[in-house]
């Protein structure tokens, strides 16, 4: 895909945002290509536009709240996760369909992890890349998914959880679910490393995005 990749370290989760902000409007005037932006975001709390999942933060502590334009119920962020924010436009024509945009983002989040041998998938009607057999209540969530789009340029993204510290979701119920839910890859593969993560999920999301073009 002929897009721009940004690695951004570690930044602050309104730096960010503001920064999502700026590039949509760049990219609706056409002053740019589409961007992809990794970064890991210390402790916070995000909550999507559905403000009733403000019920599922019971205990917040020091972690800052913050209220934001995606979809999606509340989840967290912080050091050890992988969040991409894809600033892509979707072109007229199929391509104009958010539901197949998250399916895309799903897509490379699964491919990212077969790379790394752990068997990954979605789960029936419900967002983001689960993993652990189909039972009932055995399936884990190693990402967490949503969107928003203005004029048909994407922004926020879907958050991963590579060496991410998983207490700090029992702060929650992440997307409404119970905190149990969640788990990192390094909860398969405890040797596991950010950079190389990082590098497989660009090229997964750049080979997926394309194909759908």
């Amino acid at each position: 895909m002929d897009w721009r990749v940004v690695e951004l370290g570690t930044r602050g989760y309104d730096e960010v945002r503001a920064h999502q902000l700026e590039l949509v409007e760049a990219r609706q005037r056409d002053e740019i290509t589409d961007t992809l932006l990794l970064v890991e975001h210390p402790h916070t709390f995000t909550i999507g536009r559905n403000k009733a999942a403000l019920a599922n933060i019971f205990a917040a502590g020091d972690v800052p709240v913050v209220e934001i334009e995606r979809g999606g119920d509340v989840t967290y962020h912080g050091p050890g996760q992988l969040v991409a924010y894809p600033i892509v436009l979707l072109r007229e024509g199929p391509e104009r369909d958010l539901h197949r945009f998250l399916r895309n983002l799903e897509e490379a989040v699964i491919a990212t992890c077969a790379r790394f041998g752990v068997v990954a998938d979605r789960e029936p009607g419900k967002t983001g890349v689960w993993t652990g057999p189909p039972e009932a209540g055995t399936r884990k969530k190693l990402c967490s998914m949503g969107i928003a789009c203005r004029k048909w340029v994407t922004f926020h993204g879907l958050a991963l959880n590579v060496t991410t510290d998983l207490s700090y979701f029992h702060r929650i119920n992440p997307c409404g679910f119970d905190s149990d839910v969640m788990r990192s890859l390094a909860s398969y593969l405890p040797e596991v490393e950010m950079a190389a993560v990082r590098t497989a999920l660009a090229e997964e999301l750049g080979t997926t995005l394309s194909r759908a073009a």
